[in-house]
């Protein structure tokens, strides 16, 4: 998926709070201590459980989770966004191209919007999936992402929420694409083509196409959210991101 490497870096790079050699050996609780400036810190934030870990790690991902889906499920969320705008899918480039050259570009143009407008529709669908799958962490799962490789909290929530994200939003998808007309403008666009003299066949699934680009924007961004509530102290909007975020 486009976004594993910048959702790993990001989410593991959130959980697992400042790296370091001082960091590499011990407990959660340590890391915790160390994080609030050791056993010393004054009040209860001197002496973080794992469970207060790990509660502070689905936080994260909760305010995050909520903040993207309300960016992203509105107009030109995904349009005009240029990290996560979708465009025809490789297979129609082609033609896009010959379109163009005999004055007829809109119409790929238009059914490029609609791609997108569709993937703006759908994604509200996302959020309580995303918390379904967050509530389920356990603090063996917080645990095993502190203490994993590189890798571990993407692994994990790719596991617990791909599946179910694409199940949820393929009918949405599939039902978007028709209602903000992209089906009907596809269907344009490609009788259009085919009239051209000596051009190659060229389809696309539309849905499949969409659907993986709708996942790809939304954990691009919230990899971003959870990477801004560990650096940005205006992010931390609740009181256990500020306890085990806020240093």
């Amino acid at each position: 998926m486009l976004a594993a490497t910048a959702f790993s870096a990001a989410v593991a790079g959130a959980a697992a709070l400042p790296a370091g050699p001082a960091l590499a050996q011990g407990s959660l609780l340590d890391k915790a201590k160390d994080l609030l400036g050791g056993e010393g810190s004054a009040g209860a934030a001197g002496s973080l459980s794992t469970a207060e870990i790990s509660d502070g790690l689905r936080e994260a991902l909760r305010v995050g989770t909520e903040r993207v889906v309300g960016q992203l499920g509105q107009t030109d969320g995904f349009n005009a966004d240029p990290d996560i705008h979708i465009p025809l899918p490789e297979s129609l480039q082609g033609v896009q191209k010959a379109l163009q050259t005999v004055g007829m570009s809109d119409l790929a143009d238009d059914l490029e919007l609609r791609l997108n407008r569709a993937a703006e529709q759908a994604t509200p669908q996302a959020k309580q999936i995303f918390w379904d799958a967050i509530s389920a962490m356990t603090v063996e799962d917080a645990e095993a992402i502190l203490n994993g490789p590189d890798d571990a909290a993407t692994r994990y929530f790719q596991d617990k929420m791909t599946a179910p994200l694409g199940e949820a939003m393929r009918p949405v998808i599939d039902q978007s694409l028709d209602d903000v007309g992209a089906i009907a403008a596809y269907d344009t666009m490609m009788g259009e083509y085919k009239a051209l003299p000596f051009m190659p066949d060229a389809k696309a699934d539309l849905t499949d196409y969409a659907l993986e680009q709708a996942l790809d924007g939304l954990f691009t961004y919230v990899a971003r959210e959870e990477a801004a509530i560990c650096s940005d102290p205006a992010k931390r909007t609740t009181e256990i991101l500020q306890k085990v975020f806020g240093g």
